[in-house]
């Protein structure tokens, strides 16, 4: 978890994925909802269109999970989403989406979008996907955070 310590008022650009957000949204008080929550100032929070979708369609099993009403869901749904900035993936270059395509053929093809966005946008990807971490890592990319590095990253920063 060694990172430089970056200027004060630097924003470090950082691609969401959908189990962070499905975290966020299942228990809003854990270190993934208040990251989500409250450090905006510190990180600029991206994903894509395709998230809100997922959202959509697990909206059954969120609300059965959560045990709120699918008006009360709603509104944490778009708490937790609200410093998150999404991006239609059809924004994002071809030739990015293809090579990561190939990339994840062997990992997993419905990370692509994330990814690729990451790549566009040179940040870092925010997953708690550990089979994702371990590919991306064999394969020598290594622009991926967790939970817990970004935790500490937030820490650095408002010292």
């Amino acid at each position: 978890m060694a990172y430089e310590k970056q200027e004060k008022f630097s924003i470090v650009r950082i691609v969401v994925d959908t189990n962070i957000v499905f975290s966020g949204i299942l228990n809003s008080s854990s270190k993934i909802g208040k990251l989500l929550l409250n450090s905006n100032s510190h990180f600029e929070f991206y994903s894509c269109k395709f998230l809100q979708i997922e959202i959509h369609n697990h909206k059954e099993k969120l609300v059965k999970l959560t045990k709120l009403s699918e008006s009360e869901l709603f509104e944490l749904e778009s708490l937790i989403t609200s410093n998150i900035t999404f991006i239609n993936e059809e924004l994002i270059p071809s030739t990015i989406l293809k090579s990561t395509a190939k990339l994840l053929q062997d990992i997993d093809p419905k990370d692509t979008p994330f990814v690729a966005l990451a790549k566009t946008l040179d940040a870092k990807l925010w997953t708690g996907d550990l089979k994702l971490i371990a590919g991306l890592k064999s394969k020598k990319i290594k622009n991926t955070i967790s939970t817990a590095e970004l935790s500490f990253l937030l820490d650095e920063l408002e010292q």
